[in-house]
This record gives structure tokens, sequence and C-alpha cells, in this order.
């Protein structure tokens, strides 16, 4: 079979291995899509990842068909369409340094256990709609980090993919008003589409003043309006939006930050001091893998906006230059014939 592998510093082929073979306690997948993630184009700049250095199989967010169960497999029959859990297989994550990567023709799933190795999707969903599961069980964690409750205002900055998933998400759970905020013109559409109840371009608006229009004013203990927001989301990753969130807060006000930030950025926490904020981060989904699954299932035409391009197999490198460019595109799909 073909698998795309890192095969030095910038460099990614692809290359021929065995297909694998399914052993009593595992389930052989065909794949049907693929999601490609920023990290990918980390692992193929640094030439793979130790210890499998100049061999490191790409893709952590599969969909696919199974087509062999072994003997001891409970639950899992053969045809299923299925998602993944990348973190647990014993040999690796899937896709970011262990044995395999999803982004090949076949991925053998060792010790398959249904809910927590994988889980069944109807056949309805498409395939590239259930392979958005890893990425948006990174962006669920991030709602759930932030503790979000009926009637909260919330506003996230960035409409990229997690955004964007983060959106859906909030919605799903029942808080009042959900406004992103971002500077390019397809991304604030595409969160309007995805059910975001206001937008905010921050190239061309101030945002805490627009913040107050859509989602109302409290006074501070100065008397100053601050916007009635609950929780500030960062799914961007620019210095610019956490002085906006930490200066925009009301008091008790919940900051959370999903978004990678490549160089230290400052705070004045003098400055913050008397807002008593609640700052929490959020990392990969600890548990949130298949919770996200079922909001998948319900809202996947929603989820399918955040797709915005699709590459086949054959066509896999220029899937890679696209999703590494910057500004290129979104969510990057790859599907399989």
């Amino acid at each position: 079979m073909r698998v795309s592998t890192v095969t030095g510093p910038g460099e990614t082929s692809i290359v021929e291995v065995p297909t694998p073979t399914a052993g009593p306690n595992d389930v052989l997948l065909k794949m049907r899509a693929c999601g490609i993630c920023g990290s990918d184009a980390f692992y193929i700049s640094i030439g793979g990842i130790p210890p499998r250095q100049g061999e490191t199989h790409l893709g952590h967010e599969p969909a696919g068909e199974v087509v062999d169960v072994g003997s001891n497999v409970v639950g899992i029959p053969v045809g299923a369409h299925v998602v993944v859990n990348p973190m647990a297989a014993p040999s690796g994550i899937i896709g970011s340094g262990g044995a395999t990567g999803a982004l090949a023709d076949y991925l053998l799933i060792e010790d398959a256990v249904l809910g927590t190795s994988l889980a069944i999707v109807p056949d309805h969903i498409p395939f590239e709609v259930a392979a958005l599961n890893e990425p948006m069980a990174v962006a669920r964690h991030a709602v759930n980090q932030t503790k979000p409750k009926p009637g909260d205002n919330v506003v996230i900055f960035g409409a990229g993919p997690i955004g964007l998933g983060a959106a859906i998400a909030y919605k799903s759970l029942g808080v009042a008003s959900v406004v992103v905020v971002d500077i390019l013109p397809t991304r604030i559409a595409k969160a309007l589409a995805v059910g975001a109840d206001g937008v905010i371009n921050s190239a061309q608006e101030d945002v805490s003043a627009r913040l107050i229009e859509l989602q109302g004013s409290v006074p501070d203990r100065r008397g100053h309006a601050k916007p009635a927001t609950d929780i500030f989301l960062d799914a961007a990753g620019a210095p610019a939006v956490i002085a906006t969130a930490l200066a925009a807060a009301k008091h008790g006000a919940t900051v959370g930050i999903v978004a990678v930030h490549k160089k230290p950025v400052e705070v004045d926490f003098g400055a913050i001091l008397g807002q008593e904020l609640t700052i929490v981060t959020a990392m990969g989904y600890p548990s949130e893998i298949f919770e996200v699954t079922a909001d998948i299932i319900a809202n996947w035409e929603k989820y399918q906006l955040i797709i915005s391009d699709r590459f086949s197999f054959d066509d896999v490198q220029a899937a890679l230059t696209t999703a590494s460019t910057p500004g290129a595109a979104d969510k990057v799909m790859v599907v399989f014939n």
C-alpha cells in the first residue's frame, strides 16, 4: 500500500509498504478521508519526529471503512464507517510519530476497542466531514475548558477550523450569543454560515465597542462600560488578541487560549488585577475525542462548511503544500477512492 511519509527536512514522498493484516485484537480500515493539520507542516519542516526521523508517516485526522475485523474484537462490523482516536494506538500516536499514519491506503487499528480506539458514524455522514472529528475534539476541549453556561455571551477570535468548530460547539451547548472576530471577509462569512450570532472585522472595527453593540455592556468598578461578554476564546494566536481580550474583559470573565502562540506574549497583570479573570488554556482532547462525534453527526451540514479544499490521495503532495501555505486554505481534506 501507499503511505505519505516525511523522508527528510522539508521532504515528503509516497512510499510503498506492506499492507497490514488484522490480528485477533485488531481492525483494518480502508482510508476514506484524512484532514491535514498545521502540525503536519511542522513535522515535515524538521524531517520527522524522533525516533522515526526520515520515516514519519503522516495523517492523524482519519475516517475510514472497516474491511477486516479480528476474532476477538466486539461491536465493530465489517463495512462500518468509523472515526479514530489517534492517541490510543499502542505503537504511538497515529500520524504524529507513531508507527502508522492515516494518509495511507489502509490503517491498522491495533487493540481495537469501540469507544476507545474508534467510534462508528452513520453511513449518511460524508467521510470528509467525519474526518473533522479529531480537530473538532480539540475545539470541543477548548470550549469545555471555558465552562460555558446557558445564557453566556461568547466571543471567539479567529475563524479558522478550530474557531469555527468552537462556535458550533458553543451554540450546541446553549449559550446566548456567539460573536466571531477575524480580518478575512471569507472567514467572517463562514462564521455566520455556521451559526454565529454576530461577527467583527477587527481590521475595520473597534472590537470592544462592537461587542457592546452586539452583547450589551456592564459597568466596571470605575463606572466605565465594558462588554457584557462572559467568555473570550483565542483561536487566532496573535499577540493583539490577548491584549484586546484582557482590555475588554469585564470583572469575572473567562479568557481561554487554544491557539498556539509562537512567541512570548507580554501581559500586564497589574492592569487586570482588579478584573479577577479566569485564564485557562486548552491543548488536545483528554476526553473529547468521541464526545464531539455526536455533535458532528447532528450538525454535519454546518461542520461541512469548515472544509475549504479537497484533494485526492493521488494529489496528496499538493494538499500538503496548500495546507502549509499561509492564507491559501482553511481545512484541507484528502479523500480516497
